[in-house]
Formats: structure tokens, sequence, C-alpha cells
């Protein structure tokens, strides 16, 4: 009789622990398949990884699409800049969530590395690194401005950004740190930069192309739908007014 408990009991327990680890399965199937459980899903977070050994990067958003009629596939592309090169990722799929949090941030640093000390400030690119004696100085232009000009050795670094990068004044700069102090992205002083700056417009088309219709195409629905509210508005009144004079 005790034999046969303790059989009962040992199946009892080999179930169990086949059980925990389907669930343990299923569940790391889910948050996988819904984009992980941190805000930006697992791709920036893969890429990040990928880059846990480099001491200076940044990590640009240099494209984004959405995919499908009726349910949406959303993806996210990726500049990788280092000091000795930069390669774009592949497509990668970001929750929807996340796309819509940063679909105002194309061609911006969502992540930047210097010295080994991590930056997740959206910025424009390059500001991460303006400033720093480390790698340039502010240079006096013709005007009597100043403009920032990175040392010999990262010179070519600025090339590196795939366009997307354009020379900062230091009122550029001044701008951008109070910006900052209040944790907020810095699109430029004539908003040049982001999703909706003249940059896009320039380097994505395409892209800008779609946005701008799907914001004239958003007011157009506003504009429709205040109208109906006004009509109605205006019949109510004079329905009223017909019949307080009877």
């Amino acid at each position: 009789m005790q034999a046969y408990n303790n059989n009962n009991y040992h199946q009892h327990q080999v179930f169990k622990n086949v059980l925990v680890a389907a669930l343990c399965l299923i569940t790391a199937f889910v948050v996988s398949a819904c984009g992980g459980g941190s805000p930006d899903g697992l791709a920036l977070n893969r890429v990040k990884a990928g880059l846990a050994e480099e001491p200076t990067c940044s990590i640009l958003l240099e494209d984004m699409k959405q995919e499908g009629a009726f349910s949406k596939t959303y993806y996210h592309k990726y500049l990788v800049v280092q000091p000795e090169g930069s390669h774009s990722t592949d497509w990668l799929k970001v929750p929807e969530s996340y796309y819509n949090d940063t679909q105002g941030f194309l061609g911006m640093a969502l992540f930047s590395k210097k010295d080994g000390v991590p930056d997740t400030q959206v910025s424009p690119p390059g500001y991460n690194f303006v400033g720093d004696p480390e790698y340039g100085r502010w240079r006096e232009d013709s005007q009597g401005g100043s403009f920032w000009e990175f040392y010999g050795k990262y010179a070519f670094f600025t090339s590196l950004f795939g366009g997307w990068y354009h020379p900062v004044h230091r009122s550029d700069y001044s701008m951008y740190k109070q910006h900052r102090s209040r944790n907020q992205p810095f699109f430029g002083r004539k908003k040049e930069f982001g999703s909706a700056g003249k940059i896009v417009k320039t380097k994505r088309p395409g892209f800008y192309a779609r946005r701008m219709a799907g914001v004239n195409a958003g007011k157009s629905s506003f504009k429709a739908k205040a109208s109906k509210r006004v009509g109605r508005t205006k019949t109510g009144f004079r329905s009223r007014s017909g019949g307080s004079g009877k």
C-alpha cells in the first residue's frame, strides 16, 4: 500500500512539473508575440543587447511602416552608428503601442551611449556628442555665431548618420539642453527634425507624403464631423424657434 501511494505521489509530481513547464513556455510565447514586457518590445532591446560591449554608439529610427488592411503589423528599421562605421537593421516587428509612441521620431536617436554611459533621451542625431571637449569644439562662423566641429578622428562620424545629421549651432544646442532638462524631445528651432520635419521630407519623401496624407485625412474627417454637429444644432434651433412663434 505504501509503495502504491509513493508511486502515485511520484506520478503526480511528474505531471505537475510538466504542467508548470508547459505554462512557462506558453507564457514566454505570448509575451514574445505581444512584443515583450518592456515598453519598446523586444526589437530595440535586441539591438541594444548587441551593443552591450560597445562604449560609444547611437541607434536612430531610420524607417517605419505598417502592413495589412484589417489586422495591421508594425515595423521599425534602425540605423546603428558607431565611430568606425554604421549599418541598418532588417525590418523588425514592434508593438502597435510603441509604434504609435515613436511615430513622430523618424530620423532621431532613440538611444545613445557615450563612453559606456547609456542615454535614452530622444534627440536629433549627434546631439549626444556635442559639447563634449573629447569629441570636438565650438568654432566661430563668419557671422559671429558658433557651431560645433568634431575633431579630426571624429570628423567622419557625422557622415555615418546617413544624412540625418545637420550642423549644430550653439543656439540650437542651448534650446536642446532646455528641452532635455524638461525631459522633452527637441525637434529643432524650426522643427526640422522628426517625422514632420524638412529633413524627413528630403530623406524619406514617400513616408512624408503618406504621413501628410494621413494628417490631412484626419483634418477632413474632423471638419466633416464638426459640420454635421453644427448642422444638427442649427436644425434644432430653427425647430425650437418655429415652435415658439406659433
